[in-house]
Protein backbone atom coordinates (compact mmCIF):
# COMPACT_ATOMS: atom_id res chain seq x y z
CA UNK A 1 0.00 0.00 0.00
CA UNK A 2 0.92 3.62 -1.06
CA UNK A 3 2.44 5.70 2.00
CA UNK A 4 2.02 9.34 2.70
CA UNK A 5 5.51 11.56 3.56
CA UNK A 6 4.92 14.66 5.52
CA UNK A 7 7.96 16.50 6.49
CA UNK A 8 9.20 19.36 8.30
CA UNK A 9 12.32 21.59 8.78
CA UNK A 10 13.61 21.40 12.73
CA UNK A 11 13.26 24.76 14.24
CA UNK A 12 13.06 26.84 10.91
CA UNK A 13 12.23 29.54 12.67
CA UNK A 14 15.34 29.66 14.46
CA UNK A 15 17.22 29.32 11.35
CA UNK A 16 19.52 32.29 10.44
CA UNK A 17 19.22 31.91 6.58
CA UNK A 18 15.65 30.32 5.55
CA UNK A 19 16.00 30.65 1.84
CA UNK A 20 19.88 29.17 2.11
CA UNK A 21 18.05 26.34 4.01
CA UNK A 22 15.30 25.89 1.85
CA UNK A 23 17.74 25.78 -1.17
CA UNK A 24 19.40 23.05 0.51
CA UNK A 25 16.51 21.26 1.34
CA UNK A 26 15.39 21.63 -2.60
CA UNK A 27 19.01 20.04 -3.27
CA UNK A 28 19.13 17.21 -1.20
CA UNK A 29 15.70 16.27 -2.61
CA UNK A 30 16.65 16.55 -6.26
CA UNK A 31 19.33 13.91 -5.26
CA UNK A 32 17.45 11.52 -3.63
CA UNK A 33 15.16 11.22 -6.48
CA UNK A 34 17.90 11.10 -8.65
CA UNK A 35 20.04 8.32 -7.19
CA UNK A 36 16.50 6.67 -5.85
CA UNK A 37 13.71 7.41 -8.34
CA UNK A 38 10.85 5.63 -6.40
CA UNK A 39 8.68 8.21 -5.61
CA UNK A 40 5.05 7.93 -6.72
CA UNK A 41 4.62 11.36 -5.99
CA UNK A 42 7.94 13.20 -5.46
CA UNK A 43 8.45 15.42 -2.20
CA UNK A 44 7.44 19.06 -2.63
CA UNK A 45 6.68 22.14 -0.67
CA UNK A 46 3.19 22.96 0.35
CA UNK A 47 2.84 25.44 2.76
CA UNK A 48 5.62 27.49 5.27
CA UNK A 49 8.04 24.85 6.22
CA UNK A 50 6.36 21.81 4.96
CA UNK A 51 6.78 19.33 1.93
CA UNK A 52 4.31 15.85 1.04
CA UNK A 53 5.35 12.85 -0.83
CA UNK A 54 3.92 9.30 -1.79
CA UNK A 55 5.89 6.67 -1.73
CA UNK A 56 4.84 2.99 -3.14
CA UNK A 57 5.86 1.28 -0.09
CA UNK A 58 6.45 2.03 3.47
CA UNK A 59 10.41 0.08 2.15
CA UNK A 60 10.58 3.12 -0.04
CA UNK A 61 9.96 5.92 2.20
CA UNK A 62 12.01 4.21 4.78
CA UNK A 63 14.72 4.27 2.19
CA UNK A 64 14.06 7.82 1.25
CA UNK A 65 14.32 9.42 4.80
CA UNK A 66 17.84 7.83 5.37
CA UNK A 67 19.23 9.27 2.38
CA UNK A 68 17.64 12.64 3.25
CA UNK A 69 19.05 12.70 6.36
CA UNK A 70 22.28 11.39 5.42
CA UNK A 71 22.70 14.31 2.35
CA UNK A 72 21.29 17.26 4.12
CA UNK A 73 24.21 19.22 5.86
CA UNK A 74 24.22 20.18 9.63
CA UNK A 75 22.18 23.25 9.34
CA UNK A 76 19.18 21.59 8.18
CA UNK A 77 17.67 18.64 9.79
CA UNK A 78 14.14 17.01 9.21
CA UNK A 79 11.19 15.15 10.96
CA UNK A 80 9.17 12.86 8.62
CA UNK A 81 5.76 11.48 9.39
CA UNK A 82 5.23 7.78 7.31
CA UNK A 83 1.25 7.19 7.16
CA UNK A 84 -0.37 3.98 6.47
CA UNK A 85 -3.91 4.11 4.86
CA UNK A 86 -6.01 5.25 2.10
CA UNK A 87 -4.37 7.83 0.16
CA UNK A 88 -6.60 10.13 -1.93
CA UNK A 89 -6.43 13.87 -3.66
CA UNK A 90 -9.95 16.63 -3.39
CA UNK A 91 -10.32 17.92 -6.57
CA UNK A 92 -9.39 21.98 -6.67
CA UNK A 93 -9.47 24.97 -8.99
CA UNK A 94 -5.91 24.79 -8.10
CA UNK A 95 -5.31 20.82 -8.65
CA UNK A 96 -5.21 17.94 -6.49
CA UNK A 97 -5.63 18.26 -2.54
CA UNK A 98 -3.74 15.49 -0.72
CA UNK A 99 -6.31 14.10 2.09
CA UNK A 100 -7.60 11.10 3.37
CA UNK A 101 -6.58 8.40 6.38
CA UNK A 102 -2.99 8.33 4.98
CA UNK A 103 -2.22 11.67 4.85
CA UNK A 104 -4.07 11.98 8.41
CA UNK A 105 -1.81 8.92 9.98
CA UNK A 106 1.36 10.89 8.49
CA UNK A 107 0.26 14.10 10.68
CA UNK A 108 0.05 12.10 13.82
CA UNK A 109 3.04 10.62 12.89
CA UNK A 110 4.74 14.02 12.87
CA UNK A 111 3.26 15.17 15.97
CA UNK A 112 4.28 11.95 17.28
CA UNK A 113 7.91 12.39 16.64
CA UNK A 114 8.10 15.85 17.40
CA UNK A 115 6.74 14.79 21.29
CA UNK A 116 9.14 12.10 21.60
CA UNK A 117 11.92 14.57 20.40
CA UNK A 118 11.05 17.62 23.06
CA UNK A 119 10.79 14.89 25.66
CA UNK A 120 12.49 11.32 26.01
CA UNK A 121 14.17 10.89 22.28
CA UNK A 122 15.81 14.04 21.44
CA UNK A 123 17.85 12.39 18.56
CA UNK A 124 13.76 11.08 17.37
CA UNK A 125 13.33 12.11 13.80
CA UNK A 126 10.95 9.34 12.29
CA UNK A 127 8.02 7.78 12.78
CA UNK A 128 5.22 5.64 11.23
CA UNK A 129 1.25 5.57 11.67
CA UNK A 130 -0.90 3.36 10.51
CA UNK A 131 -4.57 4.78 10.14
CA UNK A 132 -6.68 2.91 12.94
CA UNK A 133 -8.88 1.22 10.29
CA UNK A 134 -6.03 -0.87 8.55
CA UNK A 135 -5.15 -4.21 9.23
CA UNK A 136 -3.55 -5.63 12.03
CA UNK A 137 -0.31 -6.58 9.47
CA UNK A 138 -0.31 -2.84 8.98
CA UNK A 139 -0.34 -1.27 12.28
CA UNK A 140 2.46 -4.24 12.75
CA UNK A 141 4.29 -2.75 10.46
CA UNK A 142 4.31 0.67 11.27
CA UNK A 143 5.24 -0.66 14.90
CA UNK A 144 8.48 -2.62 13.90
CA UNK A 145 9.46 0.00 11.30
CA UNK A 146 9.38 3.00 14.20
CA UNK A 147 11.01 0.60 16.59
CA UNK A 148 14.10 0.04 13.89
CA UNK A 149 13.76 4.07 13.15
CA UNK A 150 14.63 5.00 16.92
CA UNK A 151 17.56 3.15 16.73
CA UNK A 152 18.73 4.46 12.75
CA UNK A 153 17.63 8.20 14.14
CA UNK A 154 20.34 7.92 16.95
CA UNK A 155 23.22 6.59 15.06
CA UNK A 156 22.72 9.31 11.88
CA UNK A 157 22.12 11.84 14.05
CA UNK A 158 25.70 11.20 15.91
CA UNK A 159 27.62 11.32 12.53
CA UNK A 160 29.00 14.31 11.38
CA UNK A 161 28.32 15.87 8.34
CA UNK A 162 31.36 13.82 6.69
CA UNK A 163 30.63 10.62 8.10
CA UNK A 164 26.75 10.96 6.29
CA UNK A 165 28.57 12.02 3.36
CA UNK A 166 30.47 8.83 3.15
CA UNK A 167 27.66 6.84 4.01
CA UNK A 168 24.98 7.65 1.44
CA UNK A 169 27.95 6.81 -1.03
CA UNK A 170 28.29 3.21 0.75
CA UNK A 171 24.60 2.73 0.55
CA UNK A 172 25.36 2.89 -3.37
CA UNK A 173 28.58 1.14 -3.74
CA UNK A 174 31.15 4.11 -3.79
CA UNK A 175 34.30 2.43 -3.04
CA UNK A 176 36.40 4.01 0.04
CA UNK A 177 38.90 4.84 -2.33
CA UNK A 178 36.79 7.00 -4.71
CA UNK A 179 35.34 8.25 -1.40
CA UNK A 180 39.07 9.50 -0.19
CA UNK A 181 39.47 10.98 -3.65
CA UNK A 182 36.22 13.20 -3.31
CA UNK A 183 36.49 14.46 -0.02
CA UNK A 184 40.77 15.07 -0.47
CA UNK A 185 41.51 12.26 2.10
CA UNK A 186 43.00 8.68 2.77
CA UNK A 187 41.18 5.85 2.57
CA UNK A 188 42.59 4.72 5.90
CA UNK A 189 40.79 8.04 7.22
CA UNK A 190 37.49 7.12 5.51
CA UNK A 191 37.57 3.67 6.99
CA UNK A 192 38.35 4.78 10.47
CA UNK A 193 35.88 7.09 9.65
CA UNK A 194 32.95 4.78 8.56
CA UNK A 195 33.85 2.37 11.67
CA UNK A 196 33.73 4.98 14.65
CA UNK A 197 30.24 6.05 13.08
CA UNK A 198 28.27 2.69 13.14
CA UNK A 199 27.87 3.45 8.79
CA UNK A 200 28.58 -0.44 7.97
CA UNK A 201 24.78 -1.33 10.04
CA UNK A 202 23.01 2.14 8.45
CA UNK A 203 24.55 0.97 4.62
CA UNK A 204 23.47 -2.75 5.10
CA UNK A 205 19.84 -1.81 6.39
CA UNK A 206 19.76 0.40 3.47
CA UNK A 207 20.38 -2.71 1.33
CA UNK A 208 17.73 -4.61 2.96
CA UNK A 209 15.32 -1.92 2.04
CA UNK A 210 15.89 -2.01 -1.11
CA UNK A 211 15.65 -6.65 -1.57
Amino acid sequence: MPVAMTVDIVGSRRLPDRDASQRALDTAIARVERDLPIAERPLRPTVGDELQGIFPTLDAALATTLLLQLVLPDLVQCRFGLGIGDIGLVASASGGIPDGPGWWAARAAIEHVHALEQRTVPSARTWVVADERERDAAHDAARRASAYLLARDQVVGAMSERARRLTYGRCFGVTQRELAAEEGITQSAVSQLLAASGSAAVVEGFRLLET
